[in-house]
């Protein structure tokens, strides 16, 4: 299960939807070994595309050495769709290759509402996961 907080779940959806009708991405980083996401970043999609993402490489770079300098890793990588579900294509999966990392996918599809799953993806096996959405830890 996923367990986050209500500020970060805005932060995505607003990211989303700032982004569209292009994909969003980024990161919610935590301690280490926490499972616990603290710390949204927000990152440029390098293909400015609406049907993939990848990360711009200085960027992830960047980000990465900052994690592990803050002895964090990435407890959350998210990203948007922006015409269908919010469930992973077969681009996403074979992409995943962090398996205790949650795979958060947020669908801008709807204008009015935003539709939120997370998965985990081990190797090339998609299992969805509840959410739950906290004021706090």
């Amino acid at each position: 299960m996923l367990v986050i907080r209500a500020d970060l779940v805005d932060a995505m959806v607003a990211h989303a939807r700032a982004d569209h009708p292009d994909e969003a991405c980024g990161i919610i980083a935590g301690p280490e070994g926490s499972d616990r996401p603290e710390r949204f970043v927000a990152m440029v999609n390098a293909e400015r595309s609406p049907t993939f993402y990848s990360f711009e490489s200085s960027e992830y770079l960047r980000v990465w050495r900052a994690m592990d300098d803050a002895d964090e890793e990435a407890v959350v990588i998210y990203h948007s769709h922006t015409a269908t579900e919010a469930y992973p294509s077969r681009t996403d999966i074979s992409y995943a290759s962090w398996p205790d990392t949650h795979y958060v996918l947020v669908s801008t599809r709807d204008p009015q509402a935003h539709e939120l799953r997370s998965y985990r993806i081990v190797d090339g096996e998609v299992t969805e996961e509840p959410v739950r959405i906290v004021d706090s830890y």
